[in-house]
This record gives C-alpha cells, sequence and structure tokens, in this order.
C-alpha cells in the first residue's frame, strides 16, 4: 500500500522573512517590531493587475480578520497598524527547496506540493518505509517536532494517495494536527471535509457551492457524467478528477526535487555529533552499508555524496567521483578523507547522515590474459592516484591532455579533466617533445638554402653545432584560422636535431625562401624558431 505523508507549512513566508531578517539583525540594533509575533504582520505582493494585495500574514493578523489575497490598501484601512513588508517568492521557493533536501532524512523522494496559494508545502513518499521510524505516529509526530526545532509551523497528515494526504494535513481534526488514513478509512475520513480540501479552482469551488455540494461525502453518490454535466464548461472534470486521485482511483504522479537514489546509506541518532571524528566513525559504517547491496547486485560507483541532516533545518554536503566503477568501503573512505570531511559545516551538529551513489555501472570483469600483472597494476594505481588528486585538488586541477585534429602543434592537443581517461601512448606523436615552448622563442640559424637543415644554431645566448639531424617535416599553414595579429599564416619545416653535447632539439624554419602564396609575395624573410626539447 502506497503511503504518502503531506507536510503543510503554515505561513511558509512568514517564516522564511522571520528567519532572514533575524539573522540580519545586529546585536546592538533595536528590536524590531515585525519580528514580534504578537503584532499584525503581513507581507505584499502585486498581482497580475498590479494591485498591492496580501500573500501572507501572521496568525495576530489573521486573527483581526484579514486575509490571503485582500488589498493592502484594505487591510490598512481595517488595521492601521499593519506592519507590511514585501514579499519574496523567489526565496521563499528556494528555503522551500532547502527543506525539502533536508527532508531526504525521513525518505528519497521529496517533492513540493505545487497546489494551493503559493509553494506552502511538502510530499513525502515513505511507502515500506514507516516501520524504520517506530511507526507511522511516530514518524509523523517526528516530522512535526523536527520542523517545529527548525522554526516552522506545520500539519502533518499520512495516507494513501497524496491528494487524501493533502486534504487531511489542512482540513483534518486529529488531535495533535496529525491525520492517518488508509485504503479502508480514507473514505470516511474524507466525507466530513469541505469541497475545497480537493485542491479544486476558485470557479470550480463556487460552482459546487452553489449547487449544495458543500462536503466531500456530497459527491459520493452522484453519478460521475452527471456530475460533470452538471458544471458549466466542463469544470466539473477536474472536481471529478480530484475526487478520484484522492480516493485512489486515478494516479497521481509526484516529482521528487532530487531524482531519488537507487542505492543510499542512512543513520540517524538521538544526539546530534558535533565533530569531524564523530562523522568519520560513522562514515565508516556507511561506506561499509553501501558497499553491500553494490556487491549483492554486480554494481559499482562512479560518484559519492556524503549528505548531513544539521539540527537546525538545514544540510551539508561533500561529493566524490572515481574514474572507474569500485565498490571497496576502504577506497571511499580515504578518497572523502582527501576530499576534507573538515569542509563540512556542522553548525549545532548531525543528527543523521546519508551516503548515495549518483553514478552506477557494472562491474565487469577485466581480461588480463594479453597483458602483464605488471601492466594491469599499474594502470590501477594510476587510476587510484587520479582519483586521489582530483579529491584533494578538485577535478579541474588533475587534467590530462588529449590530441585535437591540428597541423599546428600548440594546437594538436587540449588539457581536460583526468578523472574516467587513461592515458595512453598512441595519444601522440613520440617523435615530438613532451612539452612545447609557449610560445615558440627565436633562434639565429646557420643553414642551407633553400631547404637544408641548420648546421649551427644560437639559442639563449649560446651558439650550438650540429652534428645529426632528420628532416624537413613540412606542416602547411591553416589558412582558415588566421593569426591573431594579422601576420601572413606561413608554411613550417620542422627540423629534429642533435648537438655536440648530445642534446637533442625541436626547430622549425616560418616561411620559404623565393615562395609566394596565392601570388602574393611572403612579407618577411624566413626565420627559425625553437619549439621544443626532444628526450
Amino acid at each position: 500500500m502506497r503511503r504518502i505523508v503531506s507536510v503543510w507549512l503554515i505561513d511558509w513566508p512568514v517564516t522564511v522573512w522571520r528567519r532572514s531578517a533575524t539573522r540580519a539583525r545586529r546585536p546592538a540594533s533595536p528590536p524590531d517590531p515585525a519580528l514580534d509575533p504578537k503584532n499584525p504582520f503581513a507581507l505584499i505582493l502585486k498581482n497580475r493587475r498590479g494591485a498591492a494585495v496580501i500573500h501572507a500574514l501572521n496568525p495576530a493578523a489573521r486573527a483581526t480578520g484579514l486575509r490571503r489575497g485582500q488589498t493592502q490598501a484594505d487591510a490598512l484601512a481595517m488595521i492601521p497598524h499593519l506592519i507590511c513588508k514585501p514579499a519574496d517568492p523567489e526565496a521563499d521557493a528556494r528555503a522551500l527547496t532547502a527543506l525539502a533536501v533536508w527532508a531526504e532524512r525521513w525518505s528519497p523522494s521529496v517533492s513540493v506540493d505545487p497546489a494551493g496559494e503559493g509553494l506552502e508545502g511538502l510530499f513525502l513518499d515513505l511507502t515500506g518505509a514507516t516501520r524504520l521510524f517506530g511507526g507511522e505516529a511516530a514518524l509523523l509526530a517526528q516530522i512535526r517536532d523536527r520542523l517545529a526545532e527548525a522554526g516552522a509551523r506545520t500539519r502533518v497528515a499520512i495516507g494513501p494517495t497524496p491528494g487524501a494526504a493533502w486534504a487531511l494535513a489542512r482540513w483534518g481534526e486529529a488531535e495533535g494536527g496529525a491525520s492517518i488514513a488508509d485504503e479502508e478509512t480514507v473514505r470516511g475520513l474524507l466525507a466530513s471535509l469541505p469541497v475545497e480540501a480537493l485542491r479544486i479552482d476558485d470557479r470550480t469551488l463556487t460552482q459546487s457551492r452553489r449547487f449544495g455540494l458543500k462536503r466531500i461525502g456530497d459527491l459520493y453518490p452522484m453519478p460521475r457524467a452527471g456530475l460533470a454535466r452538471r458544471f458549466r464548461d466542463g469544470d466539473g472534470v477536474g472536481l471529478v478528477q480530484r475526487l478520484d486521485q484522492a480516493l485512489g482511483f486515478a494516479g497521481e504522479a509526484l516529482t521528487p526535487v532530487r531524482p531519488p537514489p537507487k542505492y543510499r546509506a542512512w543513520q540517524a541518532w538521538m544526539e546530534p555529533v558535533s565533530d569531524i571524528e564523530g562523522v568519520e566513525a560513522r562514515l565508516t559504517e556507511l561506506v561499509a552499508d553501501l558497499s553491500a547491496p553494490l556487491v549483492r547486485d554486480g554494481q559499482g560507483a562512479k560518484a559519492l555524496t556524503l549528505t548531513g541532516f544539521r539540527s537546525d533545518g538545514r544540510t551539508t554536503s561533500l561529493s566524490v567521483r572515481t574514474g572507474r566503477p569500485g565498490r571497496e568501503a576502504g577506497v571511499w573512505l580515504r578518497l572523502f578523507r582527501e576530499a576534507g570531511l573538515g569542509r563540512l559545516e556542522l553548525g549545532f551538529g548531525l543528527d543523521a547522515m546519508m551516503l548515495t551513489a549518483d553514478a552506477v555501472e557494472p562491474m565487469t570483469a577485466r581480461q588480463r590474459a594479453l597483458e602483464s600483472e605488471a601492466e594491469a597494476k599499474q594502470a590501477e594505481s594510476l587510476a587510484a592516484l587520479i582519483d586521489r588528486l582530483t579529491a584533494r585538488l578538485g577535478e579541474d586541477r588533475v587534467l590530462i591532455s588529449e590530441p585535437v585534429d591540428s597541423w599546428a602543434p600548440e594546437r594538436a592537443e587540449r588539457w581536460r579533466p583526468a578523472l574516467g581517461r587513461r592515458p595512453s601512448a598512441t595519444d601522440r606523436d613520440a617523435r615530438r617533445p613532451i612539452l612545447l615552448l609557449d610560445p615558440p622563442e627565436p633562434v639565429e640559424a646557420l643553414a642551407e638554402l633553400p631547404d637544408g637543415a641548420p648546421v649551427r644554431f644560437t639559442w639563449r645566448r649560446l651558439s650550438r653545432r650540429v652534428t645529426r639531424s632528420d628532416g624537413p617535416e613540412r606542416l602547411s599553414p591553416e589558412w582558415w584560422r588566421p593569426r591573431p595579429d594579422d601576420r601572413q599564416v606561413r608554411t613550417r619545416d620542422y627540423y629534429r636535431v642533435e648537438d655536440e653535447a648530445g642534446a637533442r632539439y625541436w626547430l622549425f624554419r616560418e616561411g620559404l625562401y623565393g615562395r609566394e602564396y596565392s601570388g602574393v609575395a611572403e612579407e618577411r624573410a624566413p626565420s627559425w624558431w625553437m619549439h621544443g626539447v626532444l628526450p
């Protein structure tokens, strides 16, 4: 049986504003009247017509008879001492998303409730997991109490459908503000609730009241087709659909704020963990718990995320990635240490931690008959070294070169993150230097015209006599890529030379003697350049 928890965050925009204003206050500043719950307070937002209306209000303002959607002018006429502040729906949405991530301590599938006026609720899919928290009643009490500690007023309910849980959370009369419904009792519990508990729009609500349909139970004996015909413009179709969704006759999909991981390990404690040593001790248990199902299913993880749930209603996280899929708990623990567990912001302590496998691949056996055991171990050691360096320094700091289709040697490769890439001897030309001079350095050379190799050259004020040479290797210019200085693109002749001391160099002549390009003579004489030192 599906079990969905609906959390109604009462006056959520006001809660978000109060938390933001409290953090922004300076210790020596005078008290803000808007933070006093005894003073009527409202958040104002302009509607589509440009009129300023009440977006949210606190209980003190609601007790005076004010309501959401009322214009600011009417509200001030009724309550002249009403404190008004501008609303920020985007900040409310960001705070709600952050709260949804924090609520993953109870369920990996948490959705934002889009119904009603504004985003003021969450859906938690706890199908098959309520026993982990001591039962449904204990779970609802834990959710309500933890959110109250974080400063949020809530009502919670659990039911077999999102619609039923939503209706009971807002209109149910259960003691303590926590309603529980199952497939057998949901019909009776919904019967006494008003029709607006079905999440219908204002037009449909007005029509239903006009025909005397005030309670959900009034809709039960009515034929579905007749109910739809009694409403003009087909509004009854939405009413019937909402009723069927609440009773479980029609499905309703929920979209989690984050895709729920297939593999995760989770632990919670009564006393918060407030130091890194305690976090590492719990992490040792989490990596072992996560490794077991991966081994069972023949899978390996390439990306892991450690999420800590703070006692103040916030979360802190740390992620690591590997180049190859793996499931060794010791390797994961070492990577998290390299990434720096001290980066976690513990606040007043963590009372729950979750380790998830964000990227999973099958662990396939590798054939080693065609390669030696030493080569295999060397490749594994290199991959492990890249993983550790990436975890410590960051993915954008550990790079590896990869070839690019270009005639120009300085553009023949580019740097990419080394994670997940295995260096290969075929990636580069062995006849070229490992490192190039950027930019090439000028050389004074003595060579036979027109295409002879240099017999002597001077580089960095030191003259060298050439004893052996190889070349030329002619590279045509990439005419479709003009030089940034608008100079003429010229042909290059590369030579590999060796001097008397046995040092080897890679230099080139830019330009050709007595040649023209497309009928245009060269602007200047050919010149010699040093591009690198050969091993």
